[in-house]
């Protein structure tokens, strides 16, 4: 139980945040490219890498959704 917990719930953890991807998000991918999504399909959505450059991705390759840090302002 203790081995397969951490686990399952780290699992649970990014099925949750690839279900939730929307438009506009900041993404890194496994292959480490980072870019804004453009597009959501049910399992491919397109990113923007670059100016006049996208790409299709699994959603399933998507590590981490880059949120804004706060501003010393804030």
């Amino acid at each position: 139980f203790l081995l397969i917990y951490p686990e399952s719930k780290k699992r649970k953890q990014h099925q949750k945040m690839v279900e939730a991807l929307k438009k506009d998000d900041k993404i890194i991918t496994t292959g480490g490219i980072h870019g804004i999504v453009k597009n959501v399909k049910k399992n491919v959505i397109t990113v923007k890498i670059a100016d006049k450059v996208d790409v299709e991705v699994d959603r399933s390759a998507v590590v981490r959704v880059i949120t804004k840090e706060p501003t010393e302002d804030s």
